[in-house]
């Protein structure tokens, strides 16, 4: 699969999804600074890329404004730590497999799938 990290998400998460086999890219390393959000949604749109955020405007750009986008994985979960962050993303690819075009909201309670356009 294909990630794309919002500056906002933690760059070691790639690590952890390039360890088991995706294509990561990340705004931080990767893409000219200080994209604005709808910019880095259409970005991932563009190279079929889900993104993973802890930036909750994300879900208002894609429920409210429907711009369009390949799945967002949204993380709010405070300071989890960066291990509890990849477990999470494990669950989720392999639990999760068929909501990944949607928004996932990631709660210490657990994943929220938030049903937006059908692709």
């Amino acid at each position: 699969m294909r990630f794309l990290l919002d500056e906002s998400a933690e760059l070691r998460l790639g690590d952890f999804l390039r360890q088991w086999g995706h294509d990561v890219t990340a705004i931080a390393q990767d893409y000219p600074s200080s994209l604005a959000d709808r910019s880095v949604l259409e970005l991932a749109n563009r190279e079929q890329r889900i993104l993973i955020t802890n930036d909750r405007d994300f879900g208002e750009l894609v429920v409210r404004h429907r711009v369009p986008h390949r799945g967002i994985i949204y993380f709010r979960l405070g300071d989890q730590s960066i291990r509890a962050k990849a477990l999470w993303l494990e669950s989720i690819l392999t639990s999760h497999l068929d909501d990944l075009s949607h928004l996932l909201v990631v709660t210490e309670r657990g994943v929220r799938v938030r049903r937006t356009q059908e692709r």
